[in-house]
Parts: C-alpha cells; structure tokens; sequence
C-alpha cells in the first residue's frame, strides 16, 4: 500500500499552491520517497480561479468590489467551471500517482466521498448529485472537486466549506451550476440550524485526511514537521523598500529578509537576528499579523532534489534608520531600494509580495494596492 503524506500548511498563498502541487509531482515521479503520495490541506486568501472549461460569465461581481474585498483571480489547469476558495474553507490538495489503477472516476468518487464521510462524523447526511460533482447536503453544494492529471499524476482536488463567509459565493455562479434551486452551504450552517456548534478546523482537517485516505487505499502518515522561518521587510526612512540578492549558489534571486529561526528562538529573536545578520541594521522589529505556509523549492534554493517538506513563516517589517547603508553578509552579492510599486512585484514568492504590501500599508504607502490588483 502507498503511502498518503499528510502536510498542513495553514494559510497558502494561490501562487504558492500551485508551486507546492508542481514541487510534490516532481517528487512523486522521482519516488522521494518511495511508494509516497501527499494530502495538503490548507487555506487560500479570497481568491477566484477558472477551470479550463469556465465561462466568464459566471462572474457576477463588480471589478471595484473584488478589488475592495482583497480578490486574486487566476487561470488554472484543472476541470470544471469557476471556483471559490476563502478563509474558512479546507482545500485539499492530493498529488497522487494512480498509474498503478488509472481510473478518474474512482479518484473523483473517492474525494467526494472523503467529504460525505466528513459530513457524516457531525451527523449531517451528505451524498452526490446526479448532475453535478462534489458532495451536496439536499440542494445545497458543501464541497467542490476540480482535478488534473498529467501522466496520471494528479493535482488540484477538492475544496471542503467548513466555516467560510457564505457571502463571498455571491461573487460568482458557483461551479457554473446556475440552477436557481440549487445552493451552497457549510458545515458551520448545517449545524447551527441544527443547533449544534461548529467544530475546530484542526478536527475537521483530521478527518477528511483519514476518510480520504480510506477512500483512496492509502496508509495516511504525517509529513515531516514545517521549517519554522520569518520574513523581515525593511522599510526606509523615505518609505522605500530594501532589497537583497541572493548569492548564485543560493537561487541568485531579490527578497526581502528571510531565515530560519534556530532551536529556543522566538519568531520575534529571530527576525531581529537576521535583519542584523543579513544588512548590519540593528533595530526592533515588528510582527505584521501576516503567517503563510509553502513549500520548499530545492532547485531554487540551489540544491540537489529532495523529499517535500513545508514552511510556516511569520512576516515582521523594521524601520531602517536615516542614510542607512546595509553590510551584507556573504549570504548575498547587491542591495537596492525600492519604492512600493517595484518592490512589491519584484520577489518570486508571492507570500514576500504580500508581506511587502502589509508592511507599507502600515505606514498609509500602500493604499495603491487596494486600487490596483496585480
């Protein structure tokens, strides 16, 4: 029996996401390990994305309004139609390798099936539609699936309604299911009108992770434990941002500071050591309220393919003094700053981007953002 990696990410950036399902394909097909397939479950920002038989159509929203509420919109490879994803809700996706028993039915019926069993642990009953995917209460959608398959190994999978604003789905026609007598729902609505209360995500992470992998004849294991790091975006007297690139055997790429945070550290300690390691400035920093989770990209950071392994990263800026000039370590080879516009498109990570965004904010300097989707 193969193996079902379980990795819990928290909050993923879109972008991000697709990098960590192309990272676990990667590592799937080269069997690192093997025998071993991987379930993320994670959460995305409010972000809307179109299947490769979407009709734009299906999104009712004003531009204004998505751009005000904080919506991403992105093309994807998967099926289906146009999608939601949100806080609230648990996406999982599952990177398989199902040459072994090619069957995408089995496969869809069995993430479908993950969600019903889920449903049923809370005692709402849950089961398919004769004409639509997914897992349905009555009329009413409680969770999507959207896959692709390349080579039979999969990616995308499926979005779980745990306790996301129900507003959000207004945005769009759901899936394309432009039925009137059809809805959408969550479990935190069944069970209130049920009168019961909504249980925590970790629970329900637990258990569309072991349904899931029942259904699909896997022996579900825990991934190896998230690298804990921390982003430090240093803003100058001026509002500019401070950039550093990489040395070439470490990606040769522009971000902000980042590093890992060393045993008996806080997160707080850490950003505070690695800004003065990074540029020489010694100064306090601040936490941006900002965590997201990835995965790590061995190619990128210069090194030999490796197993999957994720990290959870906590944003913080500092205020960089008058005139200041960094002293880089040997860790990067050139500096610049930037006003927010640039430095804001400039890293490849878009966890560094948001945080960039966040940290200027602060200081009233991003305000362009929420005019400007990009």
């Amino acid at each position: 029996m193969r193996s079902l990696q379980l990795h819990r990410l928290g909050r993923v950036e879109y972008e991000d996401g697709l990098s960590l399902m192309r990272l676990a394909g990667e590592a799937v097909r080269a069997g690192l390990p093997p025998d071993t397939d991987h379930l993320f479950l994670l959460e995305h920002p409010p972000v809307l994305t179109f299947g490769r038989s979407a009709d734009r159509a299906h999104l009712v929203a004003a531009p204004d309004w998505l751009e005000a509420q904080g919506f991403e919109l992105h093309e994807t490879d998967r099926g289906g139609d146009v999608t939601y994803h949100g806080p609230g809700q648990v996406v999982g996706y599952p990177v398989l390798d199902l040459s072994e028993r090619p069957d995408v039915r089995r496969y869809v019926a069995a993430l479908e099936e993950a969600m019903i069993r889920t449903c049923a642990d809370h005692g709402v009953a849950a089961g398919r539609h004769e004409e639509h995917r997914g897992a349905w209460v009555g009329a009413r959608k409680i969770g999507a699936v959207g896959v692709h398959l390349a080579r039979w190994i999969t990616s995308h999978g499926f979005a779980f309604n745990h306790d996301p604003d129900m507003a959000h789905f207004q945005v769009i026609v759901p899936c394309g299911i432009s039925d009137p007598r059809l809805g959408v729902t969550s479990l935190a609505v069944e069970l209130s009108a049920r009168g019961k209360a909504t249980p925590p995500v970790e629970e329900v992470e637990t258990q569309l992770a072991t349904h899931a992998a029942a259904a699909l004849e896997r022996e579900l294991t825990q991934g190896p434990a998230a690298l804990r790091t921390v982003s430090v975006v240093p803003v100058a007297a001026d509002g500019r941002v401070l950039l550093l690139k990489r040395a070439p055997e470490r990606g040769g790429f522009w971000q902000p500071v980042t590093g890992r945070m060393d045993p008996g550290e806080t997160s707080m300690e850490t950003a505070r050591r690695e800004l003065r390691e990074e540029t020489g400035a010694d100064v306090a920093v601040e936490p941006l309220g900002y965590r997201h989770g990835f995965a790590i990209d061995h190619a990128v950071m210069g090194r030999p393919p490796g197993p999957v392994r994720g990290a959870d990263e906590e944003a913080f800026v500092a205020r960089l003094p008058p005139d200041f000039v960094p002293v880089l370590s040997a860790e990067h080879t050139d500096f610049a700053f930037h006003s927010l516009e640039v430095a804001a498109r400039i890293p490849r990570f878009a966890g560094l981007r948001r945080a960039i965004r966040l940290a200027t904010d602060r200081d009233g300097a991003g305000l362009w953002w929420r005019r400007r989707q990009t």
